[in-house]
């Protein structure tokens, strides 16, 4: 196959970014620049930083050969000659896999020059970041490689145009890059069959919290979120015969959906595990899938304290380098810290939906969006739960809000 032909492939595929963001990766591909005597990189995202995620941590750490066959193929088609794999510091264990792994493939001929006679030549390099959440952004990435500190890049231009070092560069999740190898495998029509509509192929979701087996479960997106969540098959119920309260179905940055919501859309039918169906209905009854990361609150779990204690991770993720981020981040938490232990009044609710508001969309990167979407979810379906923390101080620390309250979005199987 020719280069062009495999990204036609993957175009065929109807692969889209299993990152967050879910843009097309085969269109991805196609904006890559290619003047003539410049060179062009493949960089693969390993950042996963996303409370609540971690499949791709799975990926690496269990079948790396996969992710570097994947790298292989799409190095291939994008004409880069030196990839990297740019990593989370806290996965330290896994860089020595994936450079053991490296290893293995050069010393069996696919890796280096030449690779197996076809006259095309690839290394792949893995580079540790540091701890940052803001790296996962991709050009603060690209900062981080070049050896800066990580501050997201103002766009246009974007990677793709100017990137790592000033060339063209398309930076890539763990799983899409993966994800290309069955699909030269099978070919990209035969991997748009599974799954459903614009939401093909398989998905990785990392669960966690209130189920009987967390874990990282492949998933056709055709299953049902009720199906995904109460089957044996996945994530087998709710522990003790608790109910079902909330779930954050797509890592910490996406907003958060009542139970109701959660497994019906607002016209009644049923919600699916894929892009488009938990995105129905927009932010006022829908989320994202995101990263996959899903988050399951049980019936004793505190909706103010949750989005507390995301407010106080994006606070110290965020660079500082956009004061809307910067500072309203701070007041985010300081808000809601002052809510959760009975120290504010009924009008810091509007102070709190005031604030998240003019943090959406004023900065350079995603990341203040990123904490401003759980806020304004978390109020927009549980503000009762806030009113009853102001008008209940000495309650707040010890108990919970009355479940009779949440009657209506309460399910239990």
């Amino acid at each position: 196959m020719t280069p062009d032909e495999v990204t036609e492939e993957v175009k065929k595929s109807g692969l889209r970014g299993r990152g967050g963001a879910g843009f097309p990766t085969g269109m991805k591909w196609s904006f890559l620049a290619k003047p003539e005597g410049i060179p062009r990189h493949l960089v693969v995202n390993a950042d996963e930083s996303e409370p609540g995620t971690f499949k791709d941590r799975y990926l690496m750490e269990y079948i790396p050969h996969l992710l570097i066959e994947g790298i292989i193929i799409s190095s291939y088609a994008l004409g880069s000659n030196t990839s990297f794999i740019y990593i989370r510091g806290e996965y330290a264990w896994i860089v020595d896999i994936l450079e053991q792994a490296i290893e293995e493939a050069k010393q069996n001929g696919w890796l280096g020059q030449n690779i197996l006679g076809t006259g095309f030549d690839l290394n792949i390099y893995v580079q540790r970041g540091a701890g940052a959440y803001i790296c996962g952004e991709e050009t603060a990435l690209l900062e981080s490689i070049e050896g800066k500190r990580g501050n997201p890049r103002i766009k246009p231009p974007f990677p793709a145009v100017k990137g790592l070092w000033g060339r063209p560069t398309v930076v890539n999740n763990v799983e899409s890059i993966s994800a290309v190898v069955p699909i030269i495998d099978m070919g990209g029509d035969e991997y748009a069959k599974i799954g459903e509509g614009r939401s093909t192929g398989t998905k990785l979701i990392s669960a966690c919290g209130n189920i009987n087996k967390p874990g990282v479960y492949e998933i056709d997106m055709t299953c049902s979120v009720e199906e995904f969540i109460f089957s044996d098959e996945y994530c087998g119920g709710i522990p003790n015969g608790k109910r079902l309260k909330a779930c954050i179905p797509g890592g910490s940055s996406v907003p958060i959906l009542p139970a109701n919501l959660l497994l019906k859309t607002s016209k009644g039918e049923t919600r699916y595990m894929n892009y488009e169906s938990l995105s129905d209905g927009g932010f006022q009854t829908g989320t994202m899938m995101g990263s996959g990361g899903f988050i399951v609150l049980d019936e004793d779990q505190c909706v103010v304290r949750h989005t507390m204690t995301l407010a106080h991770f994006y606070r110290h993720e965020s660079c500082g380098q956009c004061s809307p981020c910067r500072e309203g981040t701070a007041w985010l938490y300081k808000i809601l810290h002052n809510i959760e232990y009975g120290k504010a009044n009924m009008k810091d609710i509007d102070l709190l939906w005031d604030v998240q508001r003019r943090i959406e969309g004023n900065t350079i990167c995603p990341l203040g969006d990123a904490a401003a979407w759980p806020v304004a979810a978390a109020i927009r379906h549980f503000r009762d739960e806030f009113e009853w923390h102001i008008h209940n101080p000495e309650k707040s620390q010890t108990e919970n809000y009355g479940l009779a309250h949440y009657a209506d979005v309460l399910v239990t199987s």
